[in-house]
């Protein structure tokens, strides 16, 4: 596993659940808003936290923190997820995997091996828009595969969407609440940038 940060203690990341929250390095999409381009392009990757660094603490607060975020970057993509997640649930942690939705195959094996407790899924746009908001074109079978497998998967879960006005309308905002509806689905600001983080400053040849 590649980290780029451990967050130690959070109330607000996994609902009603005290947790830690890791950050994998790597992503498949390039937001226009992201605030973490340090955990998404190559060139801005800091020294990667070892994994035993990670389960040592995971070990220690262990009776203290109920529950582990694994959010990124994008931590579907790393090859060895799913044994990283068994190795936490040894541990008796609950864990919360944060994702686009664009790896459906590896949420499929964690939710057969029972791997994860909680799902947040990002729903970026309605399809036409995706590559305004993530720099690529979007398969639509992909993400409503995700979709499906969340919806159905007999999990607590949520969708949310990072509401960009200079690209999202409310109609837009509507029908990606349509899409879900009957499933939780939270509207999240959309906050500038800071300028040293700004994805105008990396060179779009990693795109």
């Amino acid at each position: 596993m590649k980290f780029g940060g451990l967050i130690k203690f959070t109330l607000i990341d996994y609902p009603r659940v005290v947790s830690a929250i890791v950050f994998t390095q790597g992503c498949n999409f390039h937001c226009r808003y992201c605030h973490n381009p340090e955990l998404v392009y190559p060139s801005l990757f800091q020294e990667s936290m070892p994994e035993e660094e990670v389960m040592a603490f995971l070990r220690r607060r262990k009776g203290t923190l109920q529950g582990l975020v694994v959010t990124g970057g994008e931590p579907t993509l790393q090859p060895d997820l799913l044994d990283f997640l068994a190795e936490v649930k040894k541990l008796g942690y609950l864990i919360k995997l944060d994702t686009n939705g664009y790896k459906p195959e590896v949420l499929k094996q964690a939710l057969h091996q029972k791997l994860v407790d909680y799902i947040a899924m990002d729903l970026k746009a309605p399809l036409a828009k995706y590559e305004q908001i993530t720099g690529i074109q979007a398969d639509e079978k992909i993400l409503l595969e995700s979709i499906d497998l969340i919806k159905n998967s007999g999990l607590p879960h949520e969708f949310r969407t990072t509401y960009d006005k200079t690209v999202l309308t409310d109609e837009d905002i509507e029908n990606l609440r349509n899409l879900v509806q009957g499933h939780t689905y939270r509207v999240q600001e959309c906050l500038p940038v800071p300028k040293e983080k700004s994805v105008l400053k990396v060179q779009h040849t990693e795109i």
